[in-house]
């Protein structure tokens, strides 16, 4: 191995079983709802054992987008990667993901990295070092907590989509009104303040005030992938006392009926935080129905909004 490949180990001991572990590993779909550096995640192909991925994620502050080839084995417990598409300064990188049950019914999760750097830069090697160490420590505490909590996954992580179709517009001004979400106070009666930038272009950082129907304000923050004209993801990093994990997409098609709008959520529930925040005596599933008739009735509006904008947009031939 060459002197300038790094390589670097990371483990925690978790009081749950392993193939509970293994499988919120093996999911990519709940990364960004589970895992604080994972903006956006999704599987591009799978064949048995082997699956190819891309993941978006906050590196040292910015945030990089890269392939991977995973290979899982459910029978050893081991879920292996290489990326195939790396972003600079990264060279390469592998590793896998190991799970190592005790007699306690703790497990002892295991990670590991191998990487190298563009040209060999001792400093980005480092650079790339202090990101896989601080992701990693994170990974593993979010993974461990979660799995800790006395509740089943398909307890508290639901997704959930909204959908409006209209005729004669064009998505590319539906879109421009959700990426311009620096003017939603003027133009959503739910937003009471935005802050926007956007660096490097296509990413954008949002903080953003939202006025219940009580009357009472919440703020949050999230990252947004933006693709012109077709897709907006996002990842909220400042969340409702609710929630411990939001990720959503927008989406925009034509469609055979005109123009459609879509508003795809994926949320992790607190469940020490449900009767705290919504009073004595609420259940896990009444927190659930709650999160989706706020979100939903949030997304519709924006989405009611949006095609209305769309529809006085005045194109000159």
């Amino acid at each position: 191995m060459s002197p300038l490949t790094r390589q670097m180990e990371h483990s925690r001991v978790v009081r749950a079983p392993a193939d509970r572990l293994y499988a919120l590993v093996a999911d990519v779909s709940r990364w960004p709802v589970l895992l604080g550096p994972c903006v956006r995640a999704r599987q591009i192909e799978r064949h048995g054992a082997d699956e190819r991925i891309e993941l978006w994620a906050q590196t040292n502050g910015k945030v990089a987008t890269w392939t991977s080839r995973r290979t899982l084995d459910p029978r050893t417990l081991r879920i292996s990667f290489r990326q195939d598409r790396s972003t600079a300064p990264v060279a390469s990188m592998s590793g896998d993901w190991s799970f190592h049950p005790a007699d306690d019914g703790r497990t002892r999760i295991v990670l590991t990295h191998t990487f190298t750097a563009v040209d060999d830069d001792p400093q980005a090697l480092e650079w790339i070092a202090q990101a896989v160490d601080r992701n990693s420590v994170e990974e593993l505490a979010s993974i461990g907590e979660f799995a800790e909590l006395p509740y089943p996954p398909e307890r508290l992580v639901l997704s959930f989509s909204d959908r409006m179709e209209e005729p004669g517009l064009d998505p590319a001004d539906v879109y421009d009104f959700v990426h311009r979400s620096d003017l939603w106070p003027e133009r959503l009666p739910h937003v009471g303040r935005v802050e926007l930038t956007e660096d490097p272009a296509g990413v954008q950082w949002m903080e953003m005030d939202t006025v219940t129907s009580d009357g009472h304000t919440h703020t949050t923050a999230s990252i947004r992938l933006c693709v012109p004209g077709e897709s907006i993801s996002y990842k909220q990093t400042v969340l409702p006392a609710l929630l411990s994990g939001h990720s959503g997409l927008w989406e925009f098609e034509k469609s055979a009926a005109g123009t459609a709008i879509v508003s795809h959520h994926t949320v992790a529930i607190d469940p020490a935080a449900v009767q705290r925040v919504l009073g004595a005596g609420t259940t896990l599933d009444q927190a659930c129905a709650h999160v989706r008739d706020t979100l939903g009735a949030n997304s519709r509006a924006t989405m009611g909004a949006a095609c209305a904008y769309a529809a006085t947009v005045v194109r000159r031939p």
